[in-house]
């Protein structure tokens, strides 16, 4: 199982099934908040369907496609962070990140992304990070503003979440310009 520190009460580790219950219930917690943005919330319903999103990941994660974690805090599991998308022609892949309500406004996911961006740059040897969000989820843009990542474009009607088309936000940070 492959783990990162974040800082000195921060890690991330990869998540594994005996995380799904921990998963599960972080997602069931912040359910109303997290389905604003993330259709994928009213799929997962109960424990069996955190598991097999992490043994997807895991999958992913042997054949170098993506790589799940979960952020760790004072040893309780709050949220998730993954790197997907990888594509090892062009050295690029996307960070993807959410985390339970209780635990918004605390530099979390910026920490979290911060050390996950390093790990990918220098471990992996990628060329280039994206992030994606939806454009009215402020919370989420705010991440890779403060990162330091460059405003690529908008892909328009690019998202559907809950029956409605949502414009998608591309950021990118390259290897060269990362100060992490």
């Amino acid at each position: 199982m492959l783990e990162l520190k974040v800082n000195d009460h921060t890690c991330l580790r990869q998540l594994q099934p005996e995380h799904a219950p921990l998963v599960f219930r972080q997602i069931n917690t912040s359910r109303k908040n997290l389905r604003r943005f993330l259709p994928w919330v009213d799929y997962n319903t109960n424990e069996e369907h955190s598991l097999r999103f992490i043994q997807l990941m895991q999958r992913k994660a042997d054949d170098q496609e993506a790589i799940a974690f979960g952020i760790w805090h004072n040893e309780e599991l709050c949220g998730v962070i993954d790197l997907h998308n990888w594509d090892h022609t062009l050295q690029t892949a996307e960070i993807g990140y959410w985390i339970g309500e209780a635990w918004q406004g605390r530099g979390l996911v910026s920490s979290s992304c911060r050390a996950l961006i390093t790990f990918a740059f220098k471990e992996l040897r990628l060329n280039k990070i994206e992030i994606r969000f939806v454009l009215q989820n402020e919370r989420s843009a705010y991440i890779p503003i403060k990162l330091g990542f460059a405003r690529e474009g908008i892909l328009r009607h690019s998202a559907k979440v809950h029956g409605q088309y949502m414009d998608t936000v591309v950021m990118g940070m390259l290897k060269a310009d990362w100060k992490g």
